[in-house]
């Protein structure tokens, strides 16, 4: 099989990113029986795209234009970009017409559930692939059952989607990498960290659920991520750090009290499995995917109730309570080998459909 890859959101940073690094790393590990075609459209980013992967194919087409043409006119078949392949296994923001079976990631759906938190533009575009997904792609990829029931609601069938989870991306680091990375950041004492600033990860509440919970206690809040659609500033007991290389995220989570992720939707939850790699109590939502990663492995609360965060943030500080055992067993279940592995049953169903 010759099996096309579109990694044009690998430059990104991103969950999606992370997701498309490792799937695609794996399989070139493990499938030495197929030809991967790896290919990326970016004006500005070649070099970015070329650093994780030096074979891939990068085109000068933005993302505007990667809509416009394929998602909007659905015009310009891949093959004339690429060449024939067997297999098109797209991407997060763009679909493109093709004579090959194609296999769709679907990671989330948080613009159609939540379409006042995302701006008019992006959601029409999420709506215009959508449209593409369910009418052309022949095996639709999804991280969680919770995802695949919101898939579900927008009209696909059932049968056409495969649940395949993901995988941890960070592991703990060593104490000398914490000590020199809190300093590189200029953080001293106990913290607690909170992954993602935006309104969707509900950092307004975990911040007022911060001041409750931890009342009393010498103990910081660090925000890590882009303000997206919020303004923040420093406060007492509040770092808002920024973005953070993933070389340093690993241990500021491991140097931290207890990872605070109490989003309102989630398609999968990394973080959640990487504060369980890194060895550190985890709190979350009790609904969408987040329940379904965590198990029994986390402290669960309402993400809508600032006391049941607030509460929850109580529970972690007082201590682990073996929140740390059952995290490492619950990680134990998921690894970027097996993601491959259930990967490539679906590009061999593509074979037998052909």
């Amino acid at each position: 099989m010759k099996i096309a890859i579109d990694i044009s959101q690998i430059v990104y940073g991103t969950g999606v990113s992370s997701y498309t690094e490792n799937l695609v790393k794996n399989l070139l590990k493990i499938d030495n029986k197929n030809e991967y075609l790896l290919f990326a459209g970016t004006l500005r980013r070649k070099q970015d795209v070329l650093r994780i992967f030096p074979q891939a194919r990068v085109y000068p087409i933005p993302p505007t234009l990667a809509d416009f043409v394929w998602n909007r006119l659905h015009v310009f078949p891949i093959e004339k970009l690429i060449g024939g392949v067997d297999v098109l296994h797209t991407s997060d923001w763009t679909e493109p017409p093709s004579k090959a079976f194609k296999v769709t990631t679907v990671h989330d759906l948080y613009p159609f559930k939540f379409p006042r938190l995302v701006h008019p533009k992006i959601l029409e575009v999420h709506k215009r692939k959508m449209k593409w997904v369910l009418k052309e792609s022949k095996m639709v990829i999804v991280p969680s059952n919770s995802t695949k029931e919101d898939l579900v609601s927008l009209g696909m069938d059932e049968k056409r989607i495969r649940v395949i989870y993901e995988a941890p991306s960070l592991k703990k680091s060593s104490p000398r990498q914490v000590d020199e990375t809190k300093k590189r950041y200029n953080l001293q004492g106990d913290y607690l960290i909170s992954i993602g600033v935006t309104k969707l990860k509900n950092t307004e509440n975990i911040i007022k659920a911060f001041h409750l919970g931890s009342a009393g206690q010498d103990v910081k809040l660090v925000l890590v991520g882009r303000a997206v659609g919020i303004e923040l500033e420093e406060a007492r007991n509040i770092r808002i750090l920024g973005h953070v290389p993933k070389e340093d995220l690993g241990a500021l989570l491991t140097g931290s009290r207890g990872l605070i992720y109490p989003s309102l939707y989630e398609g999968f939850g990394i973080p959640i499995l990487d504060a369980f790699n890194c060895e550190v109590p985890v709190l979350t939502s009790n609904i969408s995917s987040m329940k379904e990663v965590a198990g029994d492995a986390a402290e669960l609360v309402d993400p809508y109730d600032t006391s049941s965060i607030s509460e929850g943030i109580e529970s972690i500080l007082r201590g682990p309570k073996g929140f740390i055992e059952r995290g490492l067993a619950r990680v134990k279940d998921f690894s970027w080998e097996k993601t491959t592995e259930k990967t490539l049953v679906v590009y061999r169903e593509a074979v037998s459909k052909t």
